[in-house]
């Protein structure tokens, strides 16, 4: 029987975007998919291949997994705002000689009728707050929930939506809502109606899941403060699809099976 040349790709994953790209890697014979989790959310749905769980210790840290482990290309499939994962990622890519693609779902767009305002970051979407409404449906995650704690925002009221309940610090006046995407128009609709929301923050992660969220609030009239994701680092070449990651892999291996013919 003849050898069959396997890639060993590792994924950086926690997005619905890394399961597609693991759920096709997996079939594949020629391929040997690893998926690493952060470890944030206390019940993940683990996608097929190999799965692993916890930090790296940095660049460094991760370049070395990757030489220990033999693997032969990696994909960055964290979320668009995971910006310290993907710099280790790029760090540990080029020190252990790796190839690496991001695979970041296209960002979200305006449309006629949307009452967007932009912010670099969650303290900047925070510093809007107060000048654009009083009721807040908070879904940038539990995580930095820090920058809506301030005593300046003391008079306001947040409804915070996260899949894991959140710690301190959180703002003065909340109540939490444990949720997981995707999540439909009809829900958002109801939610917006019955906690009396008057304006919507949110990070630009894109894709369909939570979108129906912005819908909503166009067909609501309320503004939505929505947070900038942050750059690729710079020379990562980028997927906008699963789908197109799929091809890239299949591009490594095939380059590998004519240097090794």
């Amino acid at each position: 029987m003849a050898h069959v040349l396997v890639t060993h790709v590792l994924v950086l994953g926690g997005t619905t975007e890394a399961r597609r790209l693991a759920e096709s890697l997996a079939g594949d014979r020629r391929v040997r998919v690893t998926t690493s989790l952060a470890g944030r959310v206390a019940a993940p749905r683990l996608p097929p291949g190999d799965v692993r769980v916890g930090g790296f210790g940095g660049g460094e840290g991760l370049a070395d997994w990757l030489r220990a482990h033999r693997v032969d290309a990696l994909v960055d499939a964290t979320h668009p705002f995971a910006a310290t994962m993907s710099r280790n990622a790029a760090e540990a890519a080029a020190l252990a000689r790796v190839p690496l693609l991001a695979l970041r779902r296209p960002g979200w767009a305006a449309q006629d009728g949307d009452r967007w305002h932009s912010a670099g970051s969650l303290a900047e979407a925070a510093g809007l707050l107060p000048a654009l409404g009083e009721r807040v449906f908070l879904t940038t995650g539990r995580m930095g929930l820090a920058a809506f704690a301030g005593a300046d925002l003391d008079a306001l009221w947040f409804l915070v939506r996260s899949v894991d309940a959140p710690e301190p610090p959180c703002p003065a006046r909340m109540e939490v809502l444990l949720d997981r995407g995707p999540f439909d128009l009809a829900g958002e609709r109801e939610l917006i109606r019955r906690h009396r929301i008057d304006v919507l923050v949110t990070k630009d992660s894109g894709g369909a899941a939570t979108a129906p969220k912005l819908t909503a609030a166009r067909e609501a009239g309320i503004p939505v403060v929505v947070v900038r994701r942050p750059p690729v680092p710079e020379g990562v070449p980028v997927a906008r699809t699963p789908e197109e990651a799929v091809r890239w892999v299949h591009e490594l291996y095939a380059d590998g099976a004519a240097a090794s013919g």
